[in-house]
């Protein structure tokens, strides 16, 4: 991996040079303070005094040359104003067409000043993040609480680009008035829902939406997904339009969604169907908990394949989901609970999530990568609702050619008629883009860090995770090497095991791998266990499951909305993560069976207190794992998004382990029993985050 200095630097547009922060020297000021402080030669105080004045020198610097460039690029369109207003007296194609590139040049010109904000805002928040570490003390706190409510302020001009939003508009105005069709009196203002396709147009809106908080719904939802966008912007976005191919997209979000609805369709009825061959209803854990068995290994392989192609693992993905569907539906009638765990585990070696994940992140352009990544969080979380919902309708019994047909086979026979359709429609309609290498796409990956939308959206207020640096040249939280601008090329390369990947860890990491393990671990005990639980105690019919299960589902997306457009630019990432812990921790104390009765509004409430504090602390945490992890876990096979969903895939694992094994205890002692793992678990991940802060700031 490339450090950020040497990336910095080539990244930057020649002629404006001089123009962009010092990255390097300030990185060198920051260690040799750090040493100053470490030997007693300095006094903090005067280290961050002065250290404050470098950083004012460098912003002005930016600033001053930003005012001029925005008033070069002004007079620019005032003088083709001037031109515009002559042609509308005596109109000429030749003219109006030479006018409209002059125009197109000046946003040309415009996207590189977007550009150069972007990086200088990136560099910025890097040092201070660095300097927090280096130094041991909340830097970037006291520098922005001074800087940016200051009248005075040139931290806001960074940050607030009002001028440029002008500039935007003026040059998008005019290009729309030039457009084709003129002779219309209607102007964008009248019609602000009226498409504009001019592709200058498009790369400034793409280049400011990175700039504004637009986009934070959005950039929620894809840290959901662990697909992030690029570090650093780039100049001349590298979009190929034959590798992009919008059904290719479509068809992968699909896949996503027929997989959430095959993972939870199975779940109000997996407890009848283990007794009706003749097991115990809690053996519905290991029917459930067979296809995350199975996904723990096909996540490696499919992550593997999908560095030569997408098409075949689909197509594979497909067919193994086809039959393992059939086998799950045909155990009914041989009677087999042999084969019914067979068929669940061919279902989980069908799981494509890896491919779907990695066909977003290299062949959907970087302007519509967000939005493809929100897609895929909105499909699971569609796929998650629909499921149980769709087992709810199933409500019907009869024989066909000696095969049967009721609640719990048709579940099966669905999902295998609808994953034929799907294969036909994939072979017929997927295009397979133009597979270049992981070492040469590695460059165009996510990195382990997204654009730096929170920074710039909040002005610098969020607090950062940070890793423990080592004594020697190590890598830390940026994917930066603090010793020296270059690193060895083994050690810039991606993890090529899941050991080295996990010797990349910090603890930082670690802590919220294990947060990640406890969500999905408390979340697959409520929802694995809730037909076992429900019929036990209040005589649930699989309907009333269903809908259930359904309405928790449908909880995914509005608490999202709330928690990435709201209560993130309310408080910090890490505020967030020990509140929702704490609820998860309410939620499990309020569902254990401790006062007779154990009614329906203490499961629902307590069920759904966990269910939508487990959902919001997911959001977060990925949101602070994208910030925290190597950036040589954004590429290769062993990735940070792999990571996270083995451990994820674990924890269902160990759930619905847990389900059955606690079952042999009875169904009186199930509910109890399965959530004591959840409750220590829970507190075992509050402890770890409230020591790990402590430790970093």
């Amino acid at each position: 991996m490339v450090a950020f200095g040497k990336k910095l630097k080539e990244r930057q547009i020649q002629e404006w040079q001089g123009y962009y922060i010092n990255y390097k020297l300030m990185k060198k000021k920051v260690r040799q303070h750090a040493q100053q402080i470490e030997v007693g030669t300095q006094d903090r105080r005067h280290v961050l005094k002065d250290f404050s004045r470098m950083l004012d020198n460098q912003i002005e610097k930016i600033v001053l040359f930003l005012l001029e460039q925005q008033g070069l690029l002004a007079s620019r369109i005032a003088e083709l104003n001037e031109q515009q207003e002559a042609l509308q007296q005596q109109p000429d194609i030749f003219e109006i067409s030479q006018l409209r590139e002059a125009y197109r040049e000046v946003g040309r010109d415009l996207l590189k000043l977007l550009f150069f904000i972007e990086i200088n805002a990136i560099g910025l928040r890097k040092i201070l993040k660095k300097v927090d570490k280096r130094f041991g003390y909340r830097f970037t706190d006291y520098y922005v609480k001074t800087r940016a409510n200051h009248p005075y302020s040139q931290l806001q001009q960074v940050f607030k680009h009002v001028g440029l939003g002008a500039v935007v508009g003026a040059i998008s105005r005019n290009l729309h008035e030039l457009q084709e069709h003129q002779g219309s009196y209607l102007s964008i203002y009248d019609q602000p829902a009226l498409p504009f396709q001019d592709p200058v147009v498009d790369s400034m809106k793409a280049a400011v939406d990175r700039l504004t908080h637009s986009t934070n719904f959005l950039n929620f939802l894809a840290q959901h997904a662990l697909i992030m966008q690029e570090e650093l912007p780039t100049f001349e976005e590298p979009v190929d339009d034959q590798k992009y191919h919008f059904i290719s997209l479509l068809l992968n979000l699909v896949n996503t969604f027929l997989y959430m609805v095959n993972t939870y369709i199975i779940v109000p009825t997996a407890d009848d169907y283990s007794m009706s061959l003749g097991a115990a209803a809690t053996v519905c854990g290991i029917v459930i908990g067979s296809m995350a068995v199975a996904q723990v290994f096909s996540s490696v392989y499919f992550s593997a394949w999908s560095n030569k192609s997408y098409f075949r693992p689909l197509v594979f993905s497909s067919i193994v989901l086809f039959i393992g569907n059939a086998m799950y539906a045909l155990a009914y009638d041989f009677n087999s609970i042999a084969v019914l765990l067979l068929g669940r585990v061919f279902c989980g070696l069908g799981s494509a999530r890896a491919v779907n994940r990695r066909y977003i992140s290299d062949c959907v352009p970087l302007k519509l990568r967000m939005q493809a990544s929100a897609g895929f969080v909105s499909a699971s979380a569609l796929g998650m609702a629909c499921g149980p919902a769709l087992a709810g309708l199933l409500q019907t019994n009869f024989k066909l050619y000696k095969l049967t047909f009721n609640q719990d086979t048709l579940p099966g026979w669905v999902m295998s008629l609808a994953w034929l359709i799907y294969l036909v429609w994939l072979w017929i309609s997927f295009k397979e883009p133009s597979h270049v290498t992981e070492e040469s796409s590695a460059a165009q990956e996510s990195t382990a860090e997204p654009v730096e939308n929170d920074v710039l959206e909040k002005g610098l207020k969020q607090a950062l995770l940070l890793s423990s640096e080592d004594k020697r040249v190590t890598e830390d939280g940026d994917g930066e090497f603090d010793g020296s601008d270059e690193a060895p090329e083994e050690a810039r390369g991606p993890a090529t095991s899941i050991g080295s990947a996990y010797r990349l860890l910090t603890p930082s990491v670690k802590v919220q791998l294990l947060i990640y393990f406890m969500l999905k671990y408390a979340m697959e005990v409520l929802l694995s266990e809730s037909s076992v639980v429900t019929t036990y105690y209040f005589s649930w019919s699989t309907s009333s499951v269903a809908i259930f299960l359904a309405c928790l589902g449908l909880t995914v997306l509005p608490v999202n909305i709330v928690v990435g457009s709201y209560i993130s630019n309310m408080f910090e990432d890490r505020q967030i993560l020990l509140a929702s812990e704490i609820m998860v921790c309410v939620g499990i104390l309020l569902s254990f069976h401790i006062i007779s009765p154990y009614t329906v509004p203490q499961y629902v409430c307590s069920g759904l207190i966990l269910f939508v504090s487990a959902e919001v602390l997911e959001g977060v945490n990925l949101s602070l794992l994208s910030r925290v992890m190597s950036s040589r876990l954004s590429r290769g096979t062993y990735n940070g998004g792999l990571l996270s969903t083995e451990a994820g895939t674990l924890a269902r694992v160990v759930a619905d382990g847990t389900i059955t094994l606690a079952g042999y205890l009875g169904e009186s002692k199930l509910l109890n029993v399965t959530l004591l793992p959840s409750l220590v678990i829970c507190i075992a991940s509050i402890v770890a985050t409230c020591f790990t802060y402590n430790s970093l700031y």
